[in-house]
């Protein structure tokens, strides 16, 4: 079934600020056009997102509670004090305690790691961690991707005597726990210039604090594939220093991966040496997730951390094995899901899908929330039963709140907490059509018309026969892409279908297009639908994505590199239509 997108293209763009960025850098007005999109309009700018190095990040002690926190550890480290370190049980979750763990490891710091289990504890600190934390010793307790509303417990724990560091990225509440330090940039008023880190680059920068103080920095540096793993499968706005730091850990990773990191990428089948932030978001991290949703998330701590390649090996088949049986539920939780909402709910008149069911794995409904998102494209939760209380994961649509959606009904919940776009809640029982109902009635209130079409950002018209090899190598540079720096998206009108097109593999179109005389190869993924669309001798409009596809020689058993643009949309093609992209496509 074809979508409906709205097609919006950039306009922000004057041609003599293009043209001078064109001039200064060396470039072509649509690649300026596209850095400008971005926000780099100078030479200095364009050299560090094209070059970029450690040396551009933002000083550690701009962050509010640096100052407290990297005393803080300086004394436990010259006094060897024991550190009870709290996680998440997701990708940034365990790449932050594995990243402290090696730290305080290269020490000679002792460290107890805690993980909550998810079904039985729940996310953040808990009672049970602080307790376990005592009977080790503790006098120090570090959270990281967590703890930000951890009021009481923070409290408990300094019952204990124990002084506690908070490391996280949420989003905080009225009021901040009570610790030695709280590390977080979305506090209000702190100073440090980016907003956008996750919770392994908050820790990051805490590392680099303690390491200036002790004028040893170049340690940090080493832990920066850490923070690429958890940066990019936190799906955080991939710009500033989160750009920075995955653009040179991806290098480290495809370098010279720890045994850990070189375990997972070839027990999942990927090709060591060209990992990119697409392996990791869908191959690499749902591996390490995998064996929080299903167990212990503290296996994959120990695989992060571990240093022989032997026990490593062995460890990355547990994920393997975990993974499958994730996939199996995720598929049954999902069918089940999508009969509730064909059955129930009409979709097309519903702002939001919101389901429980008592039966369904607690690991897995996140997951199948994005799932839901992308077939249905509404704002979605689904709940599980834990102890007597529905429980469950959010997920939202392109450029809505479901974080400020789920405040505006916070009397009706027990707990909430998260992103903009990713939530986690809990709703009694008794409660969950009442909160359902008000839920449905939030969304409607704070979603425009427009945000309930999906969208496709075009970042500039271009004729095909611009893509030469220069600018095809300057594009390529524009990588890593994620949140706020995706896959640039050019439109091209006027394109005449070559050749009978194809379907080929599962409903994925291919096609060959030709413009003054340049010719493309193209493929649709999931497109089949518009096979009568691109028949040949046809002339279209279409959105796409330029990459590279390897097509072996079996000759020689070598490969040679091709563009191929990826196709996001299709439109027969108009001679009379408007090119005012805004006004034809809304």
């Amino acid at each position: 079934m074809k979508k409906s997108y709205r097609w919006t293209i950039t306009t922000i763009v004057d041609d003599q600020q293009t043209a001078r960025l064109a001039k200064e850098i060396n470039v072509s007005n649509t690649i300026a056009k596209i850095l400008i999109h971005r926000k780099i309009t100078t030479y200095e700018e364009a050299k560090k997102f094209f070059r970029p190095q450690l040396s551009d990040l933002y000083d550690p002690f701009l962050m509010d509670g640096m100052t407290s926190a990297a005393d803080r550890i300086s004394q436990a480290i010259d006094t060897k004090e024991r550190i009870l370190i709290f996680g998440d049980y997701d990708v940034d979750g365990t790449a932050s305690v594995a990243m402290l763990v090696l730290y305080f490891q290269k020490l000679g710091i002792e460290t107890l790691v805690h993980i909550p289990d998810r079904i039985q504890e729940g996310y953040g600190i808990s009672i049970a961690g602080i307790e376990a934390g005592k009977e080790f010793g503790a006098t120090l307790l570090i959270s990281i991707d967590c703890g930000i509303t951890a009021i009481d417990q923070v409290e408990y724990a300094r019952g204990f005597g124990m002084d506690v560091i908070i490391c996280d990225h949420h989003e905080p509440g009225e009021k901040l726990p009570n610790a030695k330090a709280v590390l977080d940039p979305l506090i209000p008023n702190c100073t440090y210039p980016f907003k956008y880190l996750c919770g392994c680059g908050v820790g990051f920068k805490l590392i680099q604090a303690v390491e200036q103080k002790r004028g040893q920095e170049i340690i940090a540096d080493s832990f920066i594939d850490f923070v690429t793993l958890a940066t990019t499968a936190d799906i955080v706005p991939l710009i500033g220093e989160n750009r920075i730091m995955t653009k040179i850990g991806l290098n480290l990773i495809n370098s010279d991966p720890r045994p850990g990191i070189r375990a997972l990428i070839e027990s999942s089948g990927t090709q060591p040496g060209k990992i990119s932030t697409g392996q990791i978001v869908f191959v690499l991290a749902p591996r390490i997730n995998a064996v929080g949703r299903m167990g212990d998330a503290k296996r994959a701590v120990n695989l992060l951390t571990s240093s022989d390649q032997t026990t490593a090996n062995e460890l990355a088949q547990i994920l393997e094995e975990e993974n499958r049986n994730r996939r199996k539920i995720d598929e049954d939780t999902f069918l089940k899901a999508q009969e509730l909402i064909d059955d129930y709910l009409d979709v097309e008149s519903n702002p939001a899908i919101v389901l429980h069911n008592e039966e369904w794995h607690p690991g897995v409904i996140g997951i199948v929330a994005s799932r839901l998102v992308e077939k249905y494209y509404r704002p979605t939760i689904m709940m599980t039963t834990v102890d007597g209380v529905a429980k469950g994961s959010a997920r939202s649509i392109v450029g809505f709140d479901i974080h400020q959606a789920l405040k505006q009904v916070e009397d009706k919940l027990l707990q909430f907490g998260g992103h903009k776009y990713a939530a986690g809640l809990a709703v009694a029982l008794d409660r969950v059509d009442e909160f359902r109902e008000a839920f449905y009635i939030a969304v409607d209130e704070l979603m425009s018309d427009e945000i309930r079409t999906p969208e496709i950002k075009i970042d500039t018209e271009i004729e095909l026969g611009e893509l030469t090899p220069k600018f095809l190598k300057i594009l390529k540079e524009f990588a890593p892409y994620g949140p706020a720096n995706m896959r640039p998206i050019f439109l091209s009108r006027n394109v005449e279908v070559i050749g009978p097109p194809k379907i080929v593999g599962k409903d994925h179109l291919r096609f060959r297009v030709k413009q003054n005389q340049f010719v493309l190869d193209a493929i649709g993924f999931g497109l089949g639908c518009f096979i009568d669309d691109v028949r040949e001798g046809k002339s279209i409009d279409m959105v796409f994505s330029v990459d590279e596809h390897e097509m072996p020689f079996t000759s020689s058993g070598t490969t040679e590199t091709f563009p191929q643009l990826k196709i996001k949309d299709i439109r027969k093609h108009a001679e009379d239509s408007p090119k005012d992209l805004e006004k034809t496509f809304e």
